[in-house]
C-alpha cells in the first residue's frame, strides 16, 4: 500500500508546492506594492506587535479560511464552471499567498519561538527541499524563468511601443 501511495503523495505534494511557488512570484510585487501604502501601515504595525500565540493565531487565519478553496475551485472546473473554478482558485491563492508571507516576514523571530511552529516549519522546509531536489522540478523552474523572460521582454517591448506612439 505504501508503495501506491507515495508516487500518488509525490505528485500532489509537487502540484501543491509548484502553484504556491507560481503564485508566489505574482504574489510578491503585490505583497510589496500593499505593504507600502500608507493606509495598511498602522495594521502593520500592530501585527508585529503581537506576541508568539495572537501571531500565530493570525497566520493561520488566511490559511484555514483560504485553503478550502483550492477543492472547491477544483471541484467547479471538474462540473464545468471552469472560468468560475480558475478565478476562484487564483483569487484565494492570491490572497492567501500574499497575506500568509507577509504575516510570516513580519512575526518570524515571535512564530518561530514556538516549538511546535519551528517543527512543523522545519518538516516543510524538509519536504520543500527533497522536492526541489528532483530533476522534474527543476526543469518546471527553469521553463517557467524561461516563460518569465519572455514575458518581460514582451511587456517592455509593447512599453516602449506604446511610448512611441504617445510620444
Amino acid at each position: 500500500m505504501k508503495r501506491i501511495l507515495q508516487p500518488i503523495i509525490f505528485v500532489v505534494a509537487a502540484l501543491y508546492f509548484a502553484v504556491d511557488e507560481l503564485f508566489s512570484g505574482i504574489a510578491r510585487p503585490i505583497a510589496n506594492w500593499l505593504s507600502r501604502l500608507p493606509v495598511l501601515q498602522s495594521a502593520r504595525q500592530w501585527v508585529a506587535g503581537l506576541e508568539p500565540y495572537p501571531a500565530l493565531l493570525l497566520f493561520l487565519v488566511p490559511l484555514l479560511v483560504l485553503e478550502p478553496v483550492k477543492p472547491l475551485a477544483t471541484y467547479l472546473i471538474a462540473t464545468g464552471h471552469v472560468v468560475g473554478g480558475v478565478l476562484a482558485f487564483a483569487v484565494a491563492e492570491l490572497l492567501k499567498v500574499v497575506m500568509v508571507e507577509r504575516l510570516f516576514d513580519l512575526n518570524r523571530d515571535k512564530l518561530m519561538s514556538i516549538r511546535a511552529f519551528a517543527w512543523c516549519y522545519a518538516r516543510f522546509r524538509m519536504v520543500f527541499a527533497w522536492l526541489q531536489s528532483f530533476e522534474v522540478w527543476q526543469a518546471t523552474r527553469r521553463r517557467v524563468a524561461q516563460v518569465k523572460r519572455a514575458v518581460g521582454l514582451m511587456l517592455q517591448s509593447w512599453k516602449k511601443k506604446r511610448m512611441r506612439y504617445q510620444g
